[in-house]
């Protein structure tokens, strides 16, 4: 508050030296102190589209808010004595996957842990097509130096056959990885092993097998039009050990899962890293709450997934009555899945093209209570009711009114 003062004070002498006219300092302070108790991470309704938004915190989160107070994080209140963070959502994954399973702090931790634990000092074998980066720079071979595994390159960018794995094994193997490339696709003169292949080549090597899937589609979206694989088909094939994102396709918070074989989930367990990568008690109770709907099929209460299911006709309807009485058209479009998720597999949606200045209007969007992000195409204001709850209509048509009345 100190400072807040002393700030005012600065700017009222800066404006009388400059000859203007002097701001209440009364009033400056306030508004200071006003700015500072204001929440920078605030809620936004997401009109783009793009239902896994990256900068708009990927999956949306249904409204369960954790308990307030204390809570038995670690503690078993049937013993009365201490217990692990684990419970909450290993037996919720366990009954999911049917392997047991651990929770870190998003899934590059996921993919750090695996290779520092079970690769160490040793070779990772990994096909060329599937060295692949994601968002913010995460790069595979950065990850594996870091973890002190030695990369182990076999095949070429566009086709690995098995027999690539199999010459690559050698004493110093300790890992055969397979990348679900979920940010893209190589198309054409391309070929890989099928995952039944790979595990085969591993099991006459004693090489365990780990597959990291990244998005973490624990739900079959194959009636939506979005064709992901599914971890639980992994682990059934035979793979040892998987890692995916639980704030993507599964639709909650931000956080990795490992799932697989006892013996590999224990060792990681026991590794130091562990403990600096767990997640925290909000982590934890938000996503035991997803994986509960997940489990019981409560596809509704998961916003990701609601929203992945409407249908384009629902979507025209609801765009319909939100447009009238405005200078727009209700066009066809296509919604994205985002996040890193499902390349070159989109949704078909209805859109709302304003005829406004559409560079302003957005402008003034992102200004309103709450904000309201949307997109700009070929100078039109567009809308997308898909990533819009119904909830958040009236909010969203007081957004627009307000915003176009300034036009």
């Amino acid at each position: 508050m100190v400072k807040k003062a002393r700030a005012a004070v600065e700017q009222a002498r800066a404006s009388l030296q400059a000859g203007q006219p002097i701001p209440d300092p009364e009033t400056l302070v306030r508004q200071g102190l006003e700015e500072l108790d204001r929440p920078t991470l605030q809620r936004v309704i997401n009109a783009t589209g793009v239902v896994l938004h990256t900068n708009l915190g990927r999956a949306p989160l249904a409204e369960k808010a954790p308990p307030s107070g204390y809570m038995n994080l670690e503690y078993d209140l049937t013993s009365g004595r201490r217990g692990k963070r684990d419970i909450h959502a290993a037996v919720l994954l366990e009954q999911i996957l049917g392997k047991p399973a651990i929770v870190v702090n998003n899934n590059a931790a996921a993919v750090y842990l695996a290779l520092n634990e079970l690769a160490s000092g040793g070779e990772v074998i990994v096909s060329r097509g599937e060295l692949i980066e994601i968002g913010d720079g995460f790069r595979i071979p950065d990850i594996m130096t870091r973890s002190g595994a030695t990369l182990r390159e076999v095949g070429t960018t566009n086709r690995t056959r098995a027999d690539d794995y199999r010459a690559a094994i050698n004493p110093n193997t300790r890992l055969i990885l397979i990348v679900h490339p979920s940010n893209f696709r190589i198309a054409g003169f391309a070929g890989k092993p099928s995952r039944a292949e790979i595990v085969e080549v591993a099991s006459q090597g004693g090489i365990p097998v780990y597959e990291d899937l990244g998005s973490g589609c624990l739900t079959d979206l194959r009636p939506y039009g979005i064709d992901e694989p599914r971890p639980q088909e992994a682990l059934d094939q035979g793979v040892h050990l998987v890692s995916f994102s639980s704030d993507k396709l599964l639709g909650g918070p931000q956080a990795g899962i490992l799932a697989g074989e006892e013996q590999l989930i224990a060792r990681l367990r026991r590794n130091p890293m562990f403990r600096a990568l767990r997640a925290d008690k909000l982590i934890y109770a938000t996503l035991a709450g997803t994986l509960r709907d997940t489990l019981l099929e409560r596809w509704n209460r998961i916003p990701a997934l609601r929203m992945i299911s409407m249908t384009s006709t629902e979507i025209r309807h609801r765009a319909e009555e939100l447009a009238e009485g405005m200078h727009a058209d209700i066009v066809e479009g296509q919604s994205v899945i985002g996040g890193g998720s499902t390349p070159e597999q989109c949704l078909p949606t209805w859109l709302i093209s304003i005829r406004c200045d559409a560079a302003k209007v957005e402008q003034r969007l992102r200004a309103q209570q709450p904000p309201v992000i949307a997109r700009i195409e070929n100078d039109r204001l567009l809308i997308d009711l898909r990533t819009v709850a119904p909830e958040e209509e009236a909010d969203l048509r007081r957004s627009l009114s307000a915003a176009l009345s300034e036009s």
